[in-house]
């Protein structure tokens, strides 16, 4: 096992596309490493790349000592998962899955026992005589993934290896993905756009835009302290609440844009003096926030607006109020109760409050402004 490390790697496609610019990263042995962000910011681009599929533009990619991007694919010692499983119609799903260790000219007795050792942990032993054709969607994907392991690689890669299946398919192989790291240890770069996926799967998220990274942590700081603006957006279902505001130094307190205002923490208060920010980006989680009929409590920030919409899951309602202009989204196990003229009071704790500066967006805390990752 060894550490993958990306030096100021850029990646710029035939058509002048701007894949990647001045990546780096070291992604430490042995670690799964969740790749997240939004359509066309790179995400796929550094699987291929690390695969072989791709040669960067510039920079450098290793893997332990090894210089990875100079490496020939088929030496490189790595397996990919593809989102549209990539299997071969013509063959059984036992030749599928010993078709690369053939390659190889790994001896048949071990092969066949490593066929069978892995479809066994998958589940897929009974499918072995199948073709693809005659698998359903989730039986293929773990063809797919017994192909990847049964190779014993030194890093697998998985591109978005959930999205084609359903939602309860999707649950069960998060789970297996999830156990067999656990099994393996092998280091495993995950590439992703399901919040779900990204927060469960993941020891190392890596949250990028347009090639370049916003932010690098565990999945649970990533969300609870969000570098800037995107990234609170970005991570979580329904995403973080953001509404403009301004500080005033003179009174030390914070006036939204709605006309609400409150006394700044006395930390962040420092903390926006030394940043010397006024225009403010106030963030608030949906879970943060509670129905607040009878009022707000000694240090909590009461707000009203109008109930526009109430979607119930079941297990928890989201409401969606409109303070002036801004919109905002609760998310609690009951909804939020509105009097007869639809509006709805909501209390949410000062200090659970983010905040960001409303020019660059980037995170102000109590040592004063963050930095992007």
């Amino acid at each position: 096992m060894a550490d993958i490390r990306f030096d100021k790697v850029r990646k710029v496609f035939d058509n002048g596309v701007v894949a990647l610019e001045e990546f780096s990263l070291d992604i430490p042995s042995p670690r799964l490493v969740v790749l997240v962000g939004p359509s066309g910011c790179g995400k796929t681009t550094l699987l291929r790349l690390i695969a072989g599929l791709e040669r960067p533009t510039s920079g450098s990619i290793m893997l332990g000592e090894r210089r990875l991007d100079t490496t020939d694919p088929r030496t490189r010692d790595v397996a990919m998962v593809f989102q549209n499983y990539a299997l071969y119609p013509h063959m059984t799903v036992r030749e599928n899955l010993s078709f690369g260790l053939h390659i190889r000219k790994m001896a048949k007795d071990l092969i066949r026992t490593r066929v069978d050792e892995v479809s066994r942990s998958l589940e897929i032993h009974d499918l072995l005589e199948r073709r693809p054709a005659q698998l359903s969607g989730g039986q293929r994907q773990r063809v797919a993934l017994g192909r990847a392991v049964v190779r014993e690689p030194s890093v697998f890669l998985f591109d978005e290896p959930l999205s084609n299946l359903d939602a309860r398919l999707r649950d069960e192989m998060r789970f297996l993905i999830k156990q067999l790291y656990e099994r393996l240890r092998t280091t495993t770069v995950y590439v992703t756009h399901d919040q779900v996926e990204a927060m469960t799967i993941g020891e190392l998220l890596v949250v990028l835009r347009a090639g370049r990274i916003h932010q690098v942590g565990s999945p649970t700081d990533c969300y609870r302290k969000p570098c800037d603006t995107f990234v609170a957006s970005f991570l979580g279902s329904p995403p973080m609440n953001l509404m403009h505001a301004t500080y005033d130094l003179a009174t030390r307190s914070v006036l939204l844009d709605s006309g609400v205002r409150f006394p700044a923490p006395a930390t962040m208060s420092a903390a926006l003096e030394r940043a010397g920010e006024e225009a403010l980006t106030l963030g608030v989680r949906p879970e943060d926030m509670r129905p607040a009929e009878s009022g707000a409590l000694s240090g909590e920030l009461l707000l009203r607006g109008r109930v526009i919409l109430r979607e119930i899951l079941g297990h928890e309602t989201l409401t969606h109020l409109r303070l002036g202009e801004q919109k905002i989204i609760t998310r609690g196990a009951e909804a939020v109760p509105a009097k007869s003229d639809g509006t709805a009071a909501i209390a949410v704790e000062t200090g659970k409050i983010h905040f960001f500066s409303r020019t660059s967006g980037v995170r102000i805390d109590e040592e004063g402004a963050g930095a992007l990752a």
